[in-house]
């Protein structure tokens, strides 16, 4: 990971202090200037700015390009480094921040208006199904998948990931949501079908 030049923040704008942050829980990729893709994990954000995990880091003041779940692009410049992630602002229209004050919203209150994850979809039995667990670094590493919902999944590996890690199981994205007697539980960032799951892992019950 790139580590963070000796000057870590830029001066905040008044702007961005305008902005009430949100606690959230956002996968995505990001680019920057050199135009090579990352995954990311946003944990908090407002229409001025974003709180960004990340196994690469830019330089101050450096253009960043996000794709993020739920919310689409979103594009502006790294006001601050720490260990493992930046901050940065977006860059957005009066419009597009209206629009993202309401995504946040509802981002915000979404767990307290929803059921637990393993009870808002039926499981599916995965028959021990076969894939791959990629990590942010891109290590790769066998995995059996004990069952599923169009939601999540239920897997064992030789790693269990820290809860909140942004993860890919097979194709899918998603993030370590609650560790398992035998493994960990994924929360897939969209919802799935039977079809893409089928076409992904197999013959399911």
């Amino acid at each position: 990971m790139q580590q963070p030049s000796h000057a870590t923040s830029l001066p905040l704008s008044e702007e961005q202090r305008r902005f009430q942050r949100v606690r959230v829980n956002i996968l995505g990729r990001f680019m920057l200037p050199n135009r090579q893709e990352y995954p990311c994990q946003v944990v908090n954000m407002s229409p001025g700015g974003a709180k960004v995990v990340a196994p690469v880091c830019g330089g101050l003041g450096e253009q960043v390009i996000a794709y993020l779940d739920h919310i689409g692009r979103i594009e502006g410049r790294i006001t601050r480094l720490f260990e493992g992630g930046f901050a940065m602002s977006i860059n957005a229209t009066q419009r597009k921040r209206d629009k993202l004050a309401a995504q946040l919203t509802w981002l915000a209150n979404r767990h307290e208006l929803d059921l637990p994850e393993d009870r808002r979809h039926d499981r599916i039995e995965a028959g021990n199904a076969r894939s791959q667990v990629v990590l942010p670094d891109e290590r790769s590493y066998p995995c059996r998948i004990h069952d599923m919902s169009l939601s999540g999944a239920a897997v064992s590996a030789e790693v269990c990931p820290a809860i909140g890690t942004p993860v890919m199981l097979g194709r899918t994205r998603g993030r370590v949501i609650r560790h398992l007697d035998n493994g960990f539980a994924i929360e897939f960032a969209s919802i799935q079908t039977i079809d893409t799951l089928k076409e992904q892992f197999g013959s399911l019950e």
